[in-house]
């Protein structure tokens, strides 16, 4: 949860930062309401407004079906990139954010391209602009531990769904 903390005080500088937890890819359950209530402080310790999405982790399951085998950012991955991207680019319209981004760059196990990519994409479709850091970059990830060890916030082992767990 340190990873959105981060990019959260990162882009407090320049941008009102509301914070959307949208996360159907969490499993199990339990972790989904760890990381839930993580979120929540966080955003309370920051004076964050948060949007909390519905868990449909079987909606996400259909979506990723046929590829519940493939490696760590593979296919899988980016289908849920793009299902949680879509999501948000569709808040950030119907709410009139001209901005939308997400944490996931600061992972080194997530591809920042393909995030890139997928954000360029939505940019377009919604008419909206895709803030495109890898946050990660200039020891983000690094910056970002130290934070969430500093805070004494969750630090989850696997990205989130059953098939990272691996």
């Amino acid at each position: 949860m340190g990873c959105g903390a981060y990019v959260s005080e990162f882009l407090k500088a320049d941008f009102e930062v509301i914070l959307y937890f949208f996360n159907p890819n969490i499993f199990p359950e339990e972790e989904y309401d760890i990381r839930l209530r993580e979120t929540e402080r966080i955003a309370k310790k920051f004076n964050l407004k948060l949007i909390c999405d519905d868990y449909d982790h079987g909606n996400w399951l259909k979506q990723i079906k046929g590829h519940e085998a493939d490696p760590e950012r593979g296919e899988r991955c980016r289908i849920c990139y793009q299902q949680r991207l879509g999501s948000t680019a569709v808040l950030a319209k119907y709410k009139k954010i001209e901005y939308f981004t997400s944490t996931l760059s600061v992972s080194p196990h997530k591809d920042a391209n393909v995030i890139k990519t997928i954000g360029k994409k939505l940019e377009e479709k919604y008419n909206l602009k895709f803030l495109d850091n890898d946050f990660k970059k200039n020891d983000g990830f690094k910056k970002a531990v130290k934070f969430s060890k500093d805070l004494n916030l969750y630090r989850q082992n696997y990205c989130g769904c059953e098939f990272s767990m691996r």
